[in-house]
Order: structure tokens, then C-alpha cells, then sequence
């Protein structure tokens, strides 16, 4: 009886484990850690000579299904990691698309979407959409992004896209473009990922070309729309100047061999207004000088938006379109100058025809009063001669 008893207790044995395979099936043996395989060695290779006695059984079945399920956990650990990882990416699309946004009439019309300000900044508003009823937001979803997509909208042009697709973006963008003016021909665009570790031990992590933090709110939203707004404002203003240097290289290309230029005057005022007006916009509306008041309040918020800046080389930028823009006023100065000259020259010239003419008509006064001859004589006296 001993030896069918131990028999039978096997066999229930195995049946148990069958049962838990069909109810937890395990993961594909390509992914199953190394670790396991010694386990099922020792179940059906390790064990002793068959006994009546059941204790001589060297089959711990405990141990088999602490293995197991150590392995098992182990797995489902490095799934669950790497799902995490994936889901946890928040796509942030940058656009340019205009000069100007009329933030007035956009707050007006989308004002159920519009997240209260948190600054005094008047420069952006903030919109949040949702795919859940308007109900649940007082209970806190709402800071869910993977639930909730927000547009960061700047007065200069710029828009800041968080958790939108690209087959999305038209139909957000559209939302802008009906309040925008100045519509750029070309719309420039910059791509940007946030990843979210709630375990992460900084407040923040920076990497090529995007930013672990542990939970992203609407402050993170609008500091780092900030940065990424003035960013994509800045690589335009940069090129309007790049423009004009190359326009006042050619000119001073041709100066070179043949020591003149053809602008005329109306045309080097433009000039004059389009590199100041574009100075203006960078320092007023863009506000590429100013610190975030949000930064300012928060030190985890600061070093976001330093970490930010320094990532885009938003100061080193400005300094070279400042250097530009130097260079282009220090031109505007010399042709202003010989327009200058030029005009004076002109002058000089009309004032010596006048006199000239002047002087001619005084001499012929005199040769008339004198000898009493008229023009008409003097004429006619050459003419016969």
C-alpha cells in the first residue's frame, strides 16, 4: 500500500500543477529566465531511488512552487517595465505659425478648455482637452495625460502640442489658425518627448532629446512649453537675420569691385525697420529675457526650465542673433552715411549750377547796360560771325 500511495500522491501532484499551467500560463520559453530550467531538471531527473517510504521522495513542492513563481515574477517584473516605458513617452510637437495670435478671442471661444493662469503672464494661454466626461475633473483625473491632451498657444506665433498624435495635429492647429495673423508661408515644427517615472529619485532627468520627471502637471506643462516656444520663436527670428546679412554680404560684395551700390534710400529704411522690429519682438513679445515667474516660485520647475534652456542653448542663440543684428546696424550705419554723402554731393552740385547761371545772367546785365546792346543783338552778332 505504501508504494501505491506515493505513486498516487505524485500523480496528484503533477495534476496540481497542470491545473496551475492551464489557469496561469506561462510566458514563451525564449523569455522565460535561465534560472528556471535547473528547476524542472531536478523535478523529473533528481531525486532518489523509488521507495515505499513517500518522505525518501527528493521533490520539494514548496521549492517547485517558490520557483516557479520567482520566475514567473520575474518575467512579468521586465514586462511590466518595459509596457511602463513605452506608455509612459508624452509626444510634444512645437509648430510656428504665425507672427501673432489674438489670445483674447481664442480664450472667448474655447473657454470650457482653457486651464486657469497660475502667473500673471499675459503672453499664452493654456488648454486642456479631455477624453472623459467634464464630471470627473473634480475628483482629479483631469492630471492624467494619458488621458488629457494640452496646447500651450503663445501670442508670437508659437504653439506647443503634449500627448497629440501626428495625424492629430491639423485639427488642433486648425483651432489656431482661425484667431492667428501673419500666417507664416512655411510652418516650422520641432519634436520633443517627456517620460514619466513616478519612482524616479531626482525631480528630473535630462537625455538626448528628452526629459524623465516623476509626474507631469500643468506647471510642467507650461514651463516646458515656455522653453520649447521660445525656442522654435527664436530659429525664426534667426533666419529673418541670417536674411538680411546675406543681403548686406552681397552688397558689400559688390562695393568690393566696384567701390558703389544700388540701394536706394526707401529700401535701406526697411531694412532699418525690419532688423529693429525683429529685435522688439525677441526682447517684448517673446520675452527671451524674462524668467519664468513659475520657475521662480518652485525650485523643481527651475530646473526644469534651466535644464531646458541650456539643452536648447536658448542664451548662446540669443547672443549670436544679438552679434547679427550688431553687424547689420553697423552696415545700416555706413550706407546711411554715403546715402548721406551722396545727397550732399547732389546738392553741392545744384548749388554750383545755380550759381553759375547766376553769374552768367549778372555778366550780361552788366555788357547790356553798359553798351546799351540787347540779347537779341549780341545774338545775331555771334551768329553772323
Amino acid at each position: 500500500m505504501g508504494r501505491w500511495r506515493s505513486v498516487s500522491f505524485l500523480l496528484n501532484h503533477l495534476t496540481r500543477i497542470h491545473k496551475y499551467h492551464y489557469l496561469n500560463p506561462s510566458p514563451p520559453l525564449k523569455h522565460v529566465p535561465s534560472q528556471c530550467s535547473p528547476i524542472f531538471g531536478r523535478f523529473f531527473f533528481n531525486f532518489r531511488a523509488y521507495s515505499a517510504i513517500p518522505s525518501r521522495v527528493s521533490v520539494s513542492c514548496n521549492e517547485l512552487d517558490s520557483g516557479y513563481h520567482d520566475c514567473y515574477r520575474d518575467y512579468c517584473v521586465e514586462a511590466e517595465e518595459e509596457q511602463d516605458e513605452e506608455t509612459g513617452k508624452i509626444p510634444v510637437k512645437t509648430c510656428l505659425l504665425s507672427t501673432s495670435i489674438d489670445l483674447k478671442s481664442m480664450h472667448a471661444e474655447n473657454l470650457s478648455d482653457v486651464v486657469p493662469p497660475s502667473s500673471r503672464s499675459t503672453n499664452y494661454i493654456v488648454l486642456r482637452f479631455c477624453d472623459f466626461p467634464s464630471e470627473t475633473t473634480s475628483l482629479g483625473v483631469q492630471g492624467n495625460l494619458s488621458h488629457c491632451r494640452y496646447m500651450v498657444v503663445f501670442l508670437y506665433g508659437s504653439a506647443v502640442l503634449f500627448n497629440i498624435e501626428d495625424h492629430e495635429v491639423e485639427n488642433y492647429l486648425h483651432i489656431i489658425r482661425r484667431h492667428a495673423s501673419g500666417l507664416l508661408p512655411e510652418m516650422r515644427r520641432d519634436d520633443y518627448i517627456i517620460k514619466e517615472k513616478p519612482l524616479l529619485v531626482e525631480d528630473m532627468q535630462g537625455g538626448p532629446d528628452y526629459i524623465v520627471l516623476k509626474t507631469l502637471d500643468t506647471d510642467s506643462v507650461r514651463v516646458i512649453g515656455n522653453v520649447l516656444g521660445q525656442s522654435i520663436a527664436l530659429d525664426y527670428f534667426v533666419s529673418q537675420v541670417d536674411g538680411m546679412v546675406e543681403e548686406f554680404a552681397g552688397i558689400n560684395r559688390v562695393m568690393e569691385k566696384t567701390g558703389t551700390f544700388t540701394m536706394d534710400r526707401i529700401k535701406l529704411l526697411k531694412l532699418v525697420g525690419k532688423a529693429n522690429s525683429n529685435l522688439a519682438d525677441v526682447i517684448e513679445k517673446v520675452g527671451l529675457l524674462e524668467r519664468s515667474e513659475i520657475a521662480w516660485r518652485n525650485a523643481k520647475y527651475a530646473q526644469i526650465n534651466e535644464y531646458l534652456r541650456e539643452e536648447y542653448e536658448v542664451a548662446q542663440r540669443f547672443g549670436n542673433l544679438d552679434f547679427k543684428l550688431k553687424f547689420v546696424e553697423c552696415n545700416i550705419h555706413f550706407l546711411q552715411e554715403v546715402i548721406q554723402n551722396r545727397r550732399s554731393d547732389l546738392s553741392e552740385w545744384c548749388i554750383i549750377f545755380l550759381l553759375t547761371i547766376q553769374n552768367v545772367i549778372s555778366v550780361y546785365e552788366i555788357i547790356r547796360d553798359s553798351n546799351g546792346v540787347t540779347l537779341c543783338d549780341l545774338a545775331s552778332r555771334f551768329g553772323s560771325l
